[in-house]
């Protein structure tokens, strides 16, 4: 069954897309991984008709283009985090602990979509944020720096440049001493544990769209992007994926993704990754994380005015400007399925509320 809505055929619904997703999830096991159910599922694939029509009135060749809406998975205010935090708060509970402990920049999303999962799940949540840029006061107080408190999480703001793994060792050991069993979280969610979510992923896009050429997506501490990868190599997918790196150079990435993909599917019995699968774009960062760019700008406005959908400055930005870059170069016929994998990250929008109020 397809269900149409405004004029255009929503891939994600109707009980032949959650048959085809069941059947998918047959091939892969994650029976030994718990995990506690977070989201909203599966997401919308939607085919993005008005911003392809507006990429060629620039004069671009353009490939059929769709938008995963993975900031639609449901857990306060949406994101990609909410799929690994199935997982890492499954392993949690399963632990028995009372708390659980992340780290992340001053707007992180995954702090957010944390301390909602925490709060979900009846633990408490201790977030370690670092302040990795300068930011005006709707950067300190506004957008996610809002909903940590409001989540009832327990926010600790440290300087630029301090070792957050070393802080967060460091806290578990002294919340231990109180006698607070905590389980940590590493940043992103990105262990071959949280990955799994993005395996998932993978199968849902999969019974989506089975023909898709390219998967294109933000990839920060590439958890998603090994998720992905491990995933569509164990259905023997042709789906290629391109990360676009929201903070650090390619070579400095490539190894630790290829890395985490064999890691993410050894845990469910799948082979190591050919390197054939890894690829990443550093062409889009910018000055560096969290830094707009001219082209980070026109790209969340193009889509917000074409499709009604909003991006984040940070992360779902650049990815868009690196794939509308990418269409620019050419690098797509006309008869291929792009999906535009939407992180989500929309509450930091608030927090740069000068960057777009000045343009």
């Amino acid at each position: 069954m397809r269900t149409v809505h405004c004029g255009r055929v929503i891939r994600s619904v109707g009980a032949e897309c959650e048959r085809r997703i069941k059947k998918a999830g047959d091939v892969i096991d994650y029976s030994s991984s718990p995990r506690f159910s977070l989201m909203h599922g599966p997401t919308p694939l939607e085919p993005a008709v008005r911003l392809a029509a507006a990429l060629r009135d620039r004069g671009l060749r353009v490939p059929r283009l769709w938008i995963k809406r993975d900031d639609c998975t449901g857990l306060a205010l949406g994101g990609n985090k909410t799929r690994k935090l199935e997982f890492l708060i499954g392993e949690a509970m399963a632990q028995g602990a009372p708390s659980v402990l992340t780290v992340g920049a001053t707007q992180s999303n995954h702090a957010r979509q944390t301390a909602a999962a925490a709060a979900k799940a009846g633990l408490a949540c201790h977030l370690l944020l670092e302040h990795r840029i300068e930011g005006d006061a709707d950067y300190e107080e506004s957008g996610n720096v809002l909903l940590d408190e409001m989540l009832g999480a327990q926010v600790t703001h440290l300087p630029n440049g301090v070792n957050l793994r070393d802080e967060a060792d460091a806290r578990v050991r002294e919340l231990a001493d109180a006698g607070e069993s905590t389980y940590l979280i590493v940043g992103g969610g990105s262990s071959p544990l949280g990955a799994l979510g993005y395996v998932r992923a993978a199968e849902e896009i999969h019974s989506q769209l089975p023909d898709a050429s390219t998967i294109i997506h933000a990839t920060g501490s590439m958890g998603t992007q090994a998720g992905l990868i491990a995933g569509l190599a164990m259905l023997e997918s042709a789906t290629h994926v391109v990360g676009v790196s929201v903070r650090q150079q390619a070579f400095e990435m490539t190894p630790v993704l290829s890395s985490l993909a064999s890691d993410t599917a050894h845990l469910l019995g799948g082979a190591p990754i050919d390197d054939s699968r890894i690829e990443v774009d550093d062409r889009w960062v910018g000055e560096g994380y969290g830094i707009p760019t001219s082209a980070m700008i026109d790209a969340v406005r193009l889509l917000a005015h074409s499709e009604g959908i909003l991006l984040d400055p940070v992360y779902s930005g650049k990815a868009f400007a690196g794939m509308v870059g990418m269409i620019s170069e050419g690098r797509f016929t006309e008869d291929e399925d792009v999906v535009f994998l939407h992180t989500g990250g929309t509450p930091a929008l608030f927090a740069y509320k000068s960057t777009f109020m000045s343009v």
